[in-house]
């Protein structure tokens, strides 16, 4: 594995710890540990920046899928300071999966992500 290689993966790694996150203190940090301070996230559904709108965004989640976890689907690819990666939410009692899709980040110097610009690929009706 190259040091870039690993650098994505790490990143993504942080990025699947904020989004599993549960209690608000530990999201809060998993979300600094991921997110520059100044990191957007946008999707179909949301566009935020910054740490709080981040955390936030992912307690909504939780609130609207209680018992499920996010999870990475196949292999982290990446090039430059950009990586890309596909993921599902799958409930934690029964293995469905409802909501799937791939993300796309950018890395800052130190690792962090500086943007998420994610793609809905199965989102339930309603959602």
């Amino acid at each position: 594995m190259s040091a870039n290689t690993d650098r994505y993966e790490s990143a993504v790694a942080r990025y699947f710890e904020a989004w599993n996150a549960g209690e608000p203190e530990a999201l809060a940090k998993a979300v600094a540990a991921a997110w520059s301070a100044e990191g957007t996230y946008t999707d179909p559904l949301a566009a935020v920046t910054g740490h709080t709108e981040i955390a936030g965004l992912i307690a909504g989640a939780h609130e609207r899928f209680p018992g499920f976890a996010f999870r990475p689907l196949g292999a982290v690819d990446g090039h430059h300071d950009t990586a890309r990666f596909a993921w599902e939410l799958v409930s934690e009692a029964d293995g469905s999966a409802p909501v799937a899709g791939f993300d796309v980040i950018t890395l800052d110097g130190d690792g962090r992500i500086g943007s998420v610009l994610g793609f809905l690929d199965r989102v339930p009706a309603g959602a």
